[in-house]
């Protein structure tokens, strides 16, 4: 089925820039069933009809896009969010914001193709329900002679430290008696590979920033949601985490 996109620009031209290269889009389909000039129209629209997508510029009068999209965080049935702008300065913050992608204008009908198809894929995930039987994930950590159960979700990052493997939550680091390699093969959706030691939880990235280590001025590392220590990213893993970057969910 077509995405039923909303356009919101307050640029006429554009919004019809839009609806001309989203008609050359081959599979997923968009589907144009609504246009909005700024915030307060786009809202009118997200309440009066179920929508899959909104194509939201950045810079517009009254609330700006970026307030916009904070606005729909944690809105049931929110739709997917692709930044589309003429400026690139705020592309970390609309992936802070859970958007599924960011292009800057003049779109090309290719990279927009790519956008959609991330959008589906965001969607279907979204909105597959779990099987019945589906269990969550634990691991069981053996601390001073007992067994803890650690849920999967709860870890944000592993780190592979002489034999053993660092697992960060929140709350507490855990040490866990396994290998890096075993938990990117069985769960490549969930963790990307940051370091030759470190796999950090899509679902923690926010911000990928210079860092320097004392070593290498011209480093990088990931900010974290709930942890406030950062985690080196090597040069070699850099294009894959700002692939993740754009991914995250």
């Amino acid at each position: 089925m077509a995405l039923r996109t909303l356009i919101v620009d307050d640029e006429a031209l554009a919004r019809s820039r839009l609806r001309t290269l989203l008609a050359e889009c081959s599979a997923p389909a968009a589907e144009v069933v609504a246009e909005a000039a700024h915030a307060d129209q786009a809202r009118e629209h997200l309440d009066a009809m179920p929508l899959d997508l909104v194509l939201l510029d950045v810079h517009m009068p009254g609330m700006d896009g970026v307030a916009f999209a904070r606005s729909l965080r944690g809105r049931a049935g929110a739709p997917a969010i692709v930044f589309v702008t003429a400026h690139a300065a705020h592309a970390v913050t609309a992936f802070e914001l859970d958007a599924i992608d960011y292009l800057t204008k003049p779109v090309r009908v290719e990279r927009l193709q790519q956008a959609l198809l991330k959008v589906e894929r965001h969607l279907k995930e979204q909105r597959s329900p779990a099987p019945a039987d589906a269990a969550p994930v634990h691991l069981l950590i053996q601390d001073r002679g007992r067994t803890e159960r650690v849920p999967l979700t709860e870890v944000i990052y592993l780190k592979s430290e002489f034999k053993y493997l660092t697992v960060r939550t929140a709350t507490r680091s855990h040490i866990l008696d396994g290998s890096l390699a075993e938990f990117e093969e069985r769960y490549p959706r969930r963790f990307v590979r940051v370091h030759r030691n470190a796999l950090v939880a899509r679902t923690a990235i926010r911000t990928l920033e210079k860092y320097d280590d004392g070593e290498d001025a011209e480093g990088w590392a990931l900010r974290l949601e709930g942890i406030t220590e950062p985690v080196a990213v090597s040069r070699r893993q850099l294009a894959g985490v700002r692939e993740a970057l754009k991914d995250a969910p």
